[in-house]
């Protein structure tokens, strides 16, 4: 489903830094993969460029067999909107927007009808288990409340590809275990393909695979 081909990439700057030296991976469609490693070490690199957010400096990256590389700018956008859904650490819902709008967004984006938009997010906050909290807004919710819209978001037009950067870095420990749990169910209930970037080794081997990077370089690569 993702594959990244000796992949390199660096950020100019006054001294340069390369996050990713010459990394390939496979990730197979329906597996749940976490990606670990030290602060600095390229995970969250290696996670943007496997969402078309950024371009490697060599190499290739494919998802669903497309080339990224190869899109235009308008092929690069429908493909992030129609095949992946991503959840961020710090949530990044809109604030003026309740739960059911901030759900419904990527469908109006879509130009799915109102209707159709509020029945698919009111339905994918009842799963997140917020169906009596739809007309709040995020400074109304908990952490652990706004990271539940932020999945029923990424989640919203039923993408094959989820990819998380840290999704329970911001919460305590206890609403991360059940934001995990519901990673996990909607894991095994949607079959998409899941890739966790975490510091949590919990949250790292409750996935089936755990590919760890230290130094921009794949170091191990685990399967349970």
């Amino acid at each position: 489903m993702i594959q990244l081909e000796q992949v390199s990439k660096q950020f100019q700057g006054s001294r340069g830094v390369t996050a990713l030296h010459d990394v390939s991976l496979r990730i197979e469609r329906g597996e749940m993969v976490s990606i670990i490693g030290p602060s600095g070490s390229g995970k969250s690199t290696l996670l943007n460029l496997a969402g078309g957010l950024d371009s490697p400096t060599s190499g290739r990256v494919s998802v669903d067999g497309q080339t990224l590389g190869g899109l235009s700018d308008d092929e690069l956008t429908r493909l992030r909107r129609d095949k992946i859904g991503f959840v961020f650490q710090f949530f990044n819902l809109l604030p003026t927007l309740t739960c059911l709008e901030n759900v419904g967004l990527p469908l109006h984006l879509r130009g799915w009808s109102r209707r159709q938009v509020d029945e698919r997010a009111r339905e994918l906050l009842t799963v997140v288990q917020l169906g009596a909290r739809i007309h709040h807004r995020p400074e109304q919710l908990s952490g652990g409340e706004r990271q539940r819209v932020a999945i029923a978001r990424a989640l919203s037009i039923y993408p094959p590809v989820i990819l998380a950067d840290e999704p329970t870095g911001n919460l305590d420990t206890g609403t991360g275990t059940d934001i995990l749990a519901l990673v996990r169910d909607l894991h095994t209930r949607l079959g998409c393909t899941v890739v966790i970037v975490t510091h949590d080794m919990k949250v790292a081997e409750s996935c089936q695979r755990t590919v760890s990077i230290r130094d921009g370089r794949i170091v191990d690569d685990l399967r349970r």
